[in-house]
């Protein structure tokens, strides 16, 4: 059968009168839907589902949909309008959600002024705040068509295929991390929950240890967690504390580890804390490496690490979720030397694989550690099914329903292959190379580090009258206001950060299509920015002399 898409799409007619909130007024006053009405209704909502038979119409409309994002994309010429929270929230409560419009296109319409005009769009070579990609066009195909089938990855009898490629995506991921032959994992939502998940198996298998101590026989699980602590570095992902509180351990079970110049977690302090720790009888549970620290994309010595972990019967995880792209990259995959010794990573396909949100992985050197997050329901997952090899995902993660988010790395792989993917993070890290010696040598600005992969930390503070740099509490002040004011603008957007306690400004380039020049003007914007601030704060000074 032959999709047409200028299908005609029918009018739903959900008004006043047949919508939800129809009433017929009975003799005693109470207000109900009639049956007649209903059934109405109910025909009319029955055109809006997802089957053969409205094939054409599904077509019709979604097609409207890619239009309107590919027609707002050609006309959008800076990464966002500079709206503010007051407005937008204004705009959307004006929406009447009772009141359903006629068609699609109504809606559209109506959506240009809740969400698309005023978007921020990570495509733009402008957009250089956080760890957000311009995503591959494979992987959108990917998301429309995982979308529609609906696929839920808890189950076999629910995802079939959707299984399999996940399955082969990971032994994938696995073997480019040479984690080896019994590696297994699962896709989860984001660095946070495989982070997450990670350190649930490191306490898990913790505390399994711990059981053995005659010493600890009968301890219920909160008296045995009091003792156990993990070491990262101070420039780590602030989601190693936040599934430290959730896991029952607290902030405070968190050991932050100095870095060296270089933003690395430096070896000596890791060794000194450990022994510290054991001399005082508490138990490193776990040691996290960072490949791709957020503000510096600094890569931990993981070798090192690795090692000390070892000494102590500690978890090694490494949280990749920036850097993990770099085990398709051309000419940085060198960096990631040493993760093969991990005991659990984790990767986001969706900062450097450049995959639409949501698309996340947890990789565990021993597939049977998974067994930590396993719970067997009769409803679901029964553990006759595990018995008989049936392939559910619920029995490695702790999502239960979950996306097929895997399919958008798969159709991008089979489409573009994993070295053009390596070639656009290659390219987005030799321009922030680019960028930082332009940095470097402009002597209105300060840059915090070397760029180590495609972050840049610097803030603005030129030389004054006398020669002399703009304190260090003036540059504070202005520097989030230099922010704000460019944010405000639309025509840039970029990050903030603190570095020994003073504010910063923060590049974050992912955009292979991004130019030297492209971020020039973003660095002109700043300037600009600056100077009107600077002298606005001059003015007032001398009004008030």
């Amino acid at each position: 059968m032959t999709l047409l898409p200028d299908v005609e799409e029918p009018r739903a007619d959900f008004d006043a009168g047949t919508g939800p909130h129809a009433q017929n007024t009975s003799a005693q006053g109470t207000s109900r839907l009639d049956f007649g009405s209903g059934v109405e209704l109910a025909l009319a909502a029955s055109n809006q589902l997802f089957n053969a038979r409205n094939a054409p119409r599904y077509v019709a409309q979604v097609l409207q949909g890619v239009n309107a994002v590919a027609t707002k994309l050609e006309r959008t010429s800076q990464p966002f309008t500079g709206v503010g929270p007051a407005e937008m929230k204004r705009r959307v409560e004006a929406v009447d959600l009772e009141r359903p419009l006629p068609d699609t296109a109504a809606a559209l319409e109506e959506l240009q002024h809740t969400y698309l005009r005023d978007a921020v769009y990570f495509h733009d070579a402008k957009y250089a705040a956080h760890l957000n990609c311009p995503v591959v066009i494979p992987a959108l195909v990917g998301e429309a068509v995982l979308s529609a089938v609906n696929s839920s990855m808890d189950t076999w009898d629910q995802s079939a295929g959707a299984t399999m490629i996940e399955r082969r995506l990971i032994d994938w991921t696995a073997e480019r991390l040479g984690l080896g032959s019994t590696a297994d994992g699962v896709f989860t939502s984001g660095g946070s929950q495989s982070n997450l998940q990670a350190l649930l198996i490191a306490r898990n298998h913790a505390v399994a240890r711990l059981r053995q101590d005659p010493a600890n026989e009968g301890l219920r699980l909160p008296l045995l967690l009091e003792k156990l602590r993990i070491f990262t570095s101070v420039d780590s992902h602030f989601s190693i504390q936040k599934s430290a509180s959730m896991l029952g351990l607290g902030f405070d079970a968190v050991v932050s580890v100095a870095c060296a110049a270089d933003h690395r977690m430096d070896p000596a302090a890791l060794a000194n804390a450990l022994a510290t720790a054991h001399n005082d009888g508490l138990v490193p549970m776990a040691v996290v490496g960072t490949a791709g620290t957020t503000d510096f994309g600094a890569v931990d010595p993981l070798a090192e690490l690795a090692v000390l972990a070892g000494a102590y019967g500690a978890w090694f995880h490494v949280d990749a979720a920036y850097g993990g792209g770099l085990m398709v990259s051309n000419r940085h995959r060198h960096l990631l030397e040493g993760i093969r010794l991990a005991d659990s990573v984790t990767v986001d396909f969706h900062k450097t694989f450049f995959q639409p949100v949501s698309s996340s992985a947890l990789l565990v050197r021993e597939g049977a550690m998974l067994r930590h997050v396993t719970y067997y329901a009769d409803y679901l997952n029964p553990e006759t099914a595990a018995r008989a090899e049936i392939p559910n995902q619920v029995d490695k993660s702790i999502q239960t329903t979950r996306r097929f988010d895997a399919l958008k790395l798969w159709l991008t792989l089979r489409i573009m292959g994993a070295d053009a993917v390596g070639a656009l993070l290659d390219e987005a890290i030799d321009l922030a190379a680019r960028v930082g010696s332009v940095l470097a040598t402009d002597d209105d600005f300060e840059l915090a580090a070397e760029p180590q992969l495609s972050t840049l930390v610097f803030r603005y503070r030129p030389l004054t009258a006398d020669g002399t740099r703009l304190s260090e509490d003036a540059a504070d002040e202005l520097n989030p206001a230099i922010r704000s004011a460019v944010f405000a603008s639309g025509q840039a957007v970029v990050a903030g950060t603190k570095v020994a306690g003073r504010h910063y400004l923060k590049f974050t380039l992912l955009n292979a299509e991004a130019t030297l020049e492209d971020i020039g003007e973003i660095i002109a914007l700043l300037r600009s920015a600056g100077e009107s601030l600077l002298a606005g704060s001059t003015a007032r000074a001398e009004a008030h002399a």
